[in-house]
């Protein structure tokens, strides 16, 4: 099943999310990270939260795949490629946030049509449940740490948009209105909070 994305403007998007229910079935919980991967990959999107798709609970899928594959005769003879990761995380906790913070331009299918510079962590440290509800306690670097960090702000109830400069918020203001009002281009399925449309 293939969820509409929410866009920004909508309350669910600014709410830190609760965790998952231990006594959630489990074959509820693959049906829902199944729809959030097909979701993700109709949006041509890297990662997806829970939030993203109106469910405030902790939980978001990845796929690094498509942000780390380097042309061969881009790459240097020595240079290490990053492996990419596809997973689902369920209720992470951020342990920590380490390394030199390194910027790169960022989007979000919440907020289509918009990329801005966006500085993070270059290493981190998560704590989270696979989709068996095992829990795990991973170093990840890079891109990965990138997407991870993207996603994990959607838990807590932050934007991309929200780590911008004031004026940068300013001059975005204006087009931020008009997409939470549906007033934007988009190819994949979208729900907009000022009229409850999906589209």
């Amino acid at each position: 099943m293939i969820y509409s994305i929410v866009a920004i403007g909508d309350p669910v998007l600014k709410t830190k999310a609760k965790n998952l229910p231990t006594d959630l079935p489990a074959a509820e919980l693959q049906q829902l990270i199944a729809d959030m991967f097909e979701t993700m990959y109709y949006a041509h999107g890297v990662g997806l939260a829970a939030p993203q798709i109106g469910k405030g609970v902790r939980l978001f899928v990845m796929d690094s795949g498509p942000m780390v594959e380097v042309d061969e005769e881009d790459r240097e003879e020595d240079e290490v490629l990053e492996e990419p990761v596809k997973r689902a995380f369920l209720n992470p906790v951020m342990v920590s946030e380490t390394g030199e913070e390194w910027g790169f331009e960022e989007g979000c299918l919440s907020i289509p049509g918009v990329r801005e510079l966006v500085h993070r962590h270059a290493d981190i440290v998560l704590r989270y449940e696979d989709e068996n509800r095992q829990v795990h306690e991973e170093a990840f670097s890079g891109m990965a740490a990138r997407i991870i960090q993207h996603e994990y702000d959607h838990l807590e109830g932050i934007l991309f948009t929200d780590k911008l400069s004031g004026f940068k918020k300013q001059l975005l203001k204006g087009k931020l209105a008009r997409i939470s009002k549906g007033d934007v281009k988009h190819d994949y399925r979208m729900r907009f909070a000022a009229d409850g449309k999906r589209r």
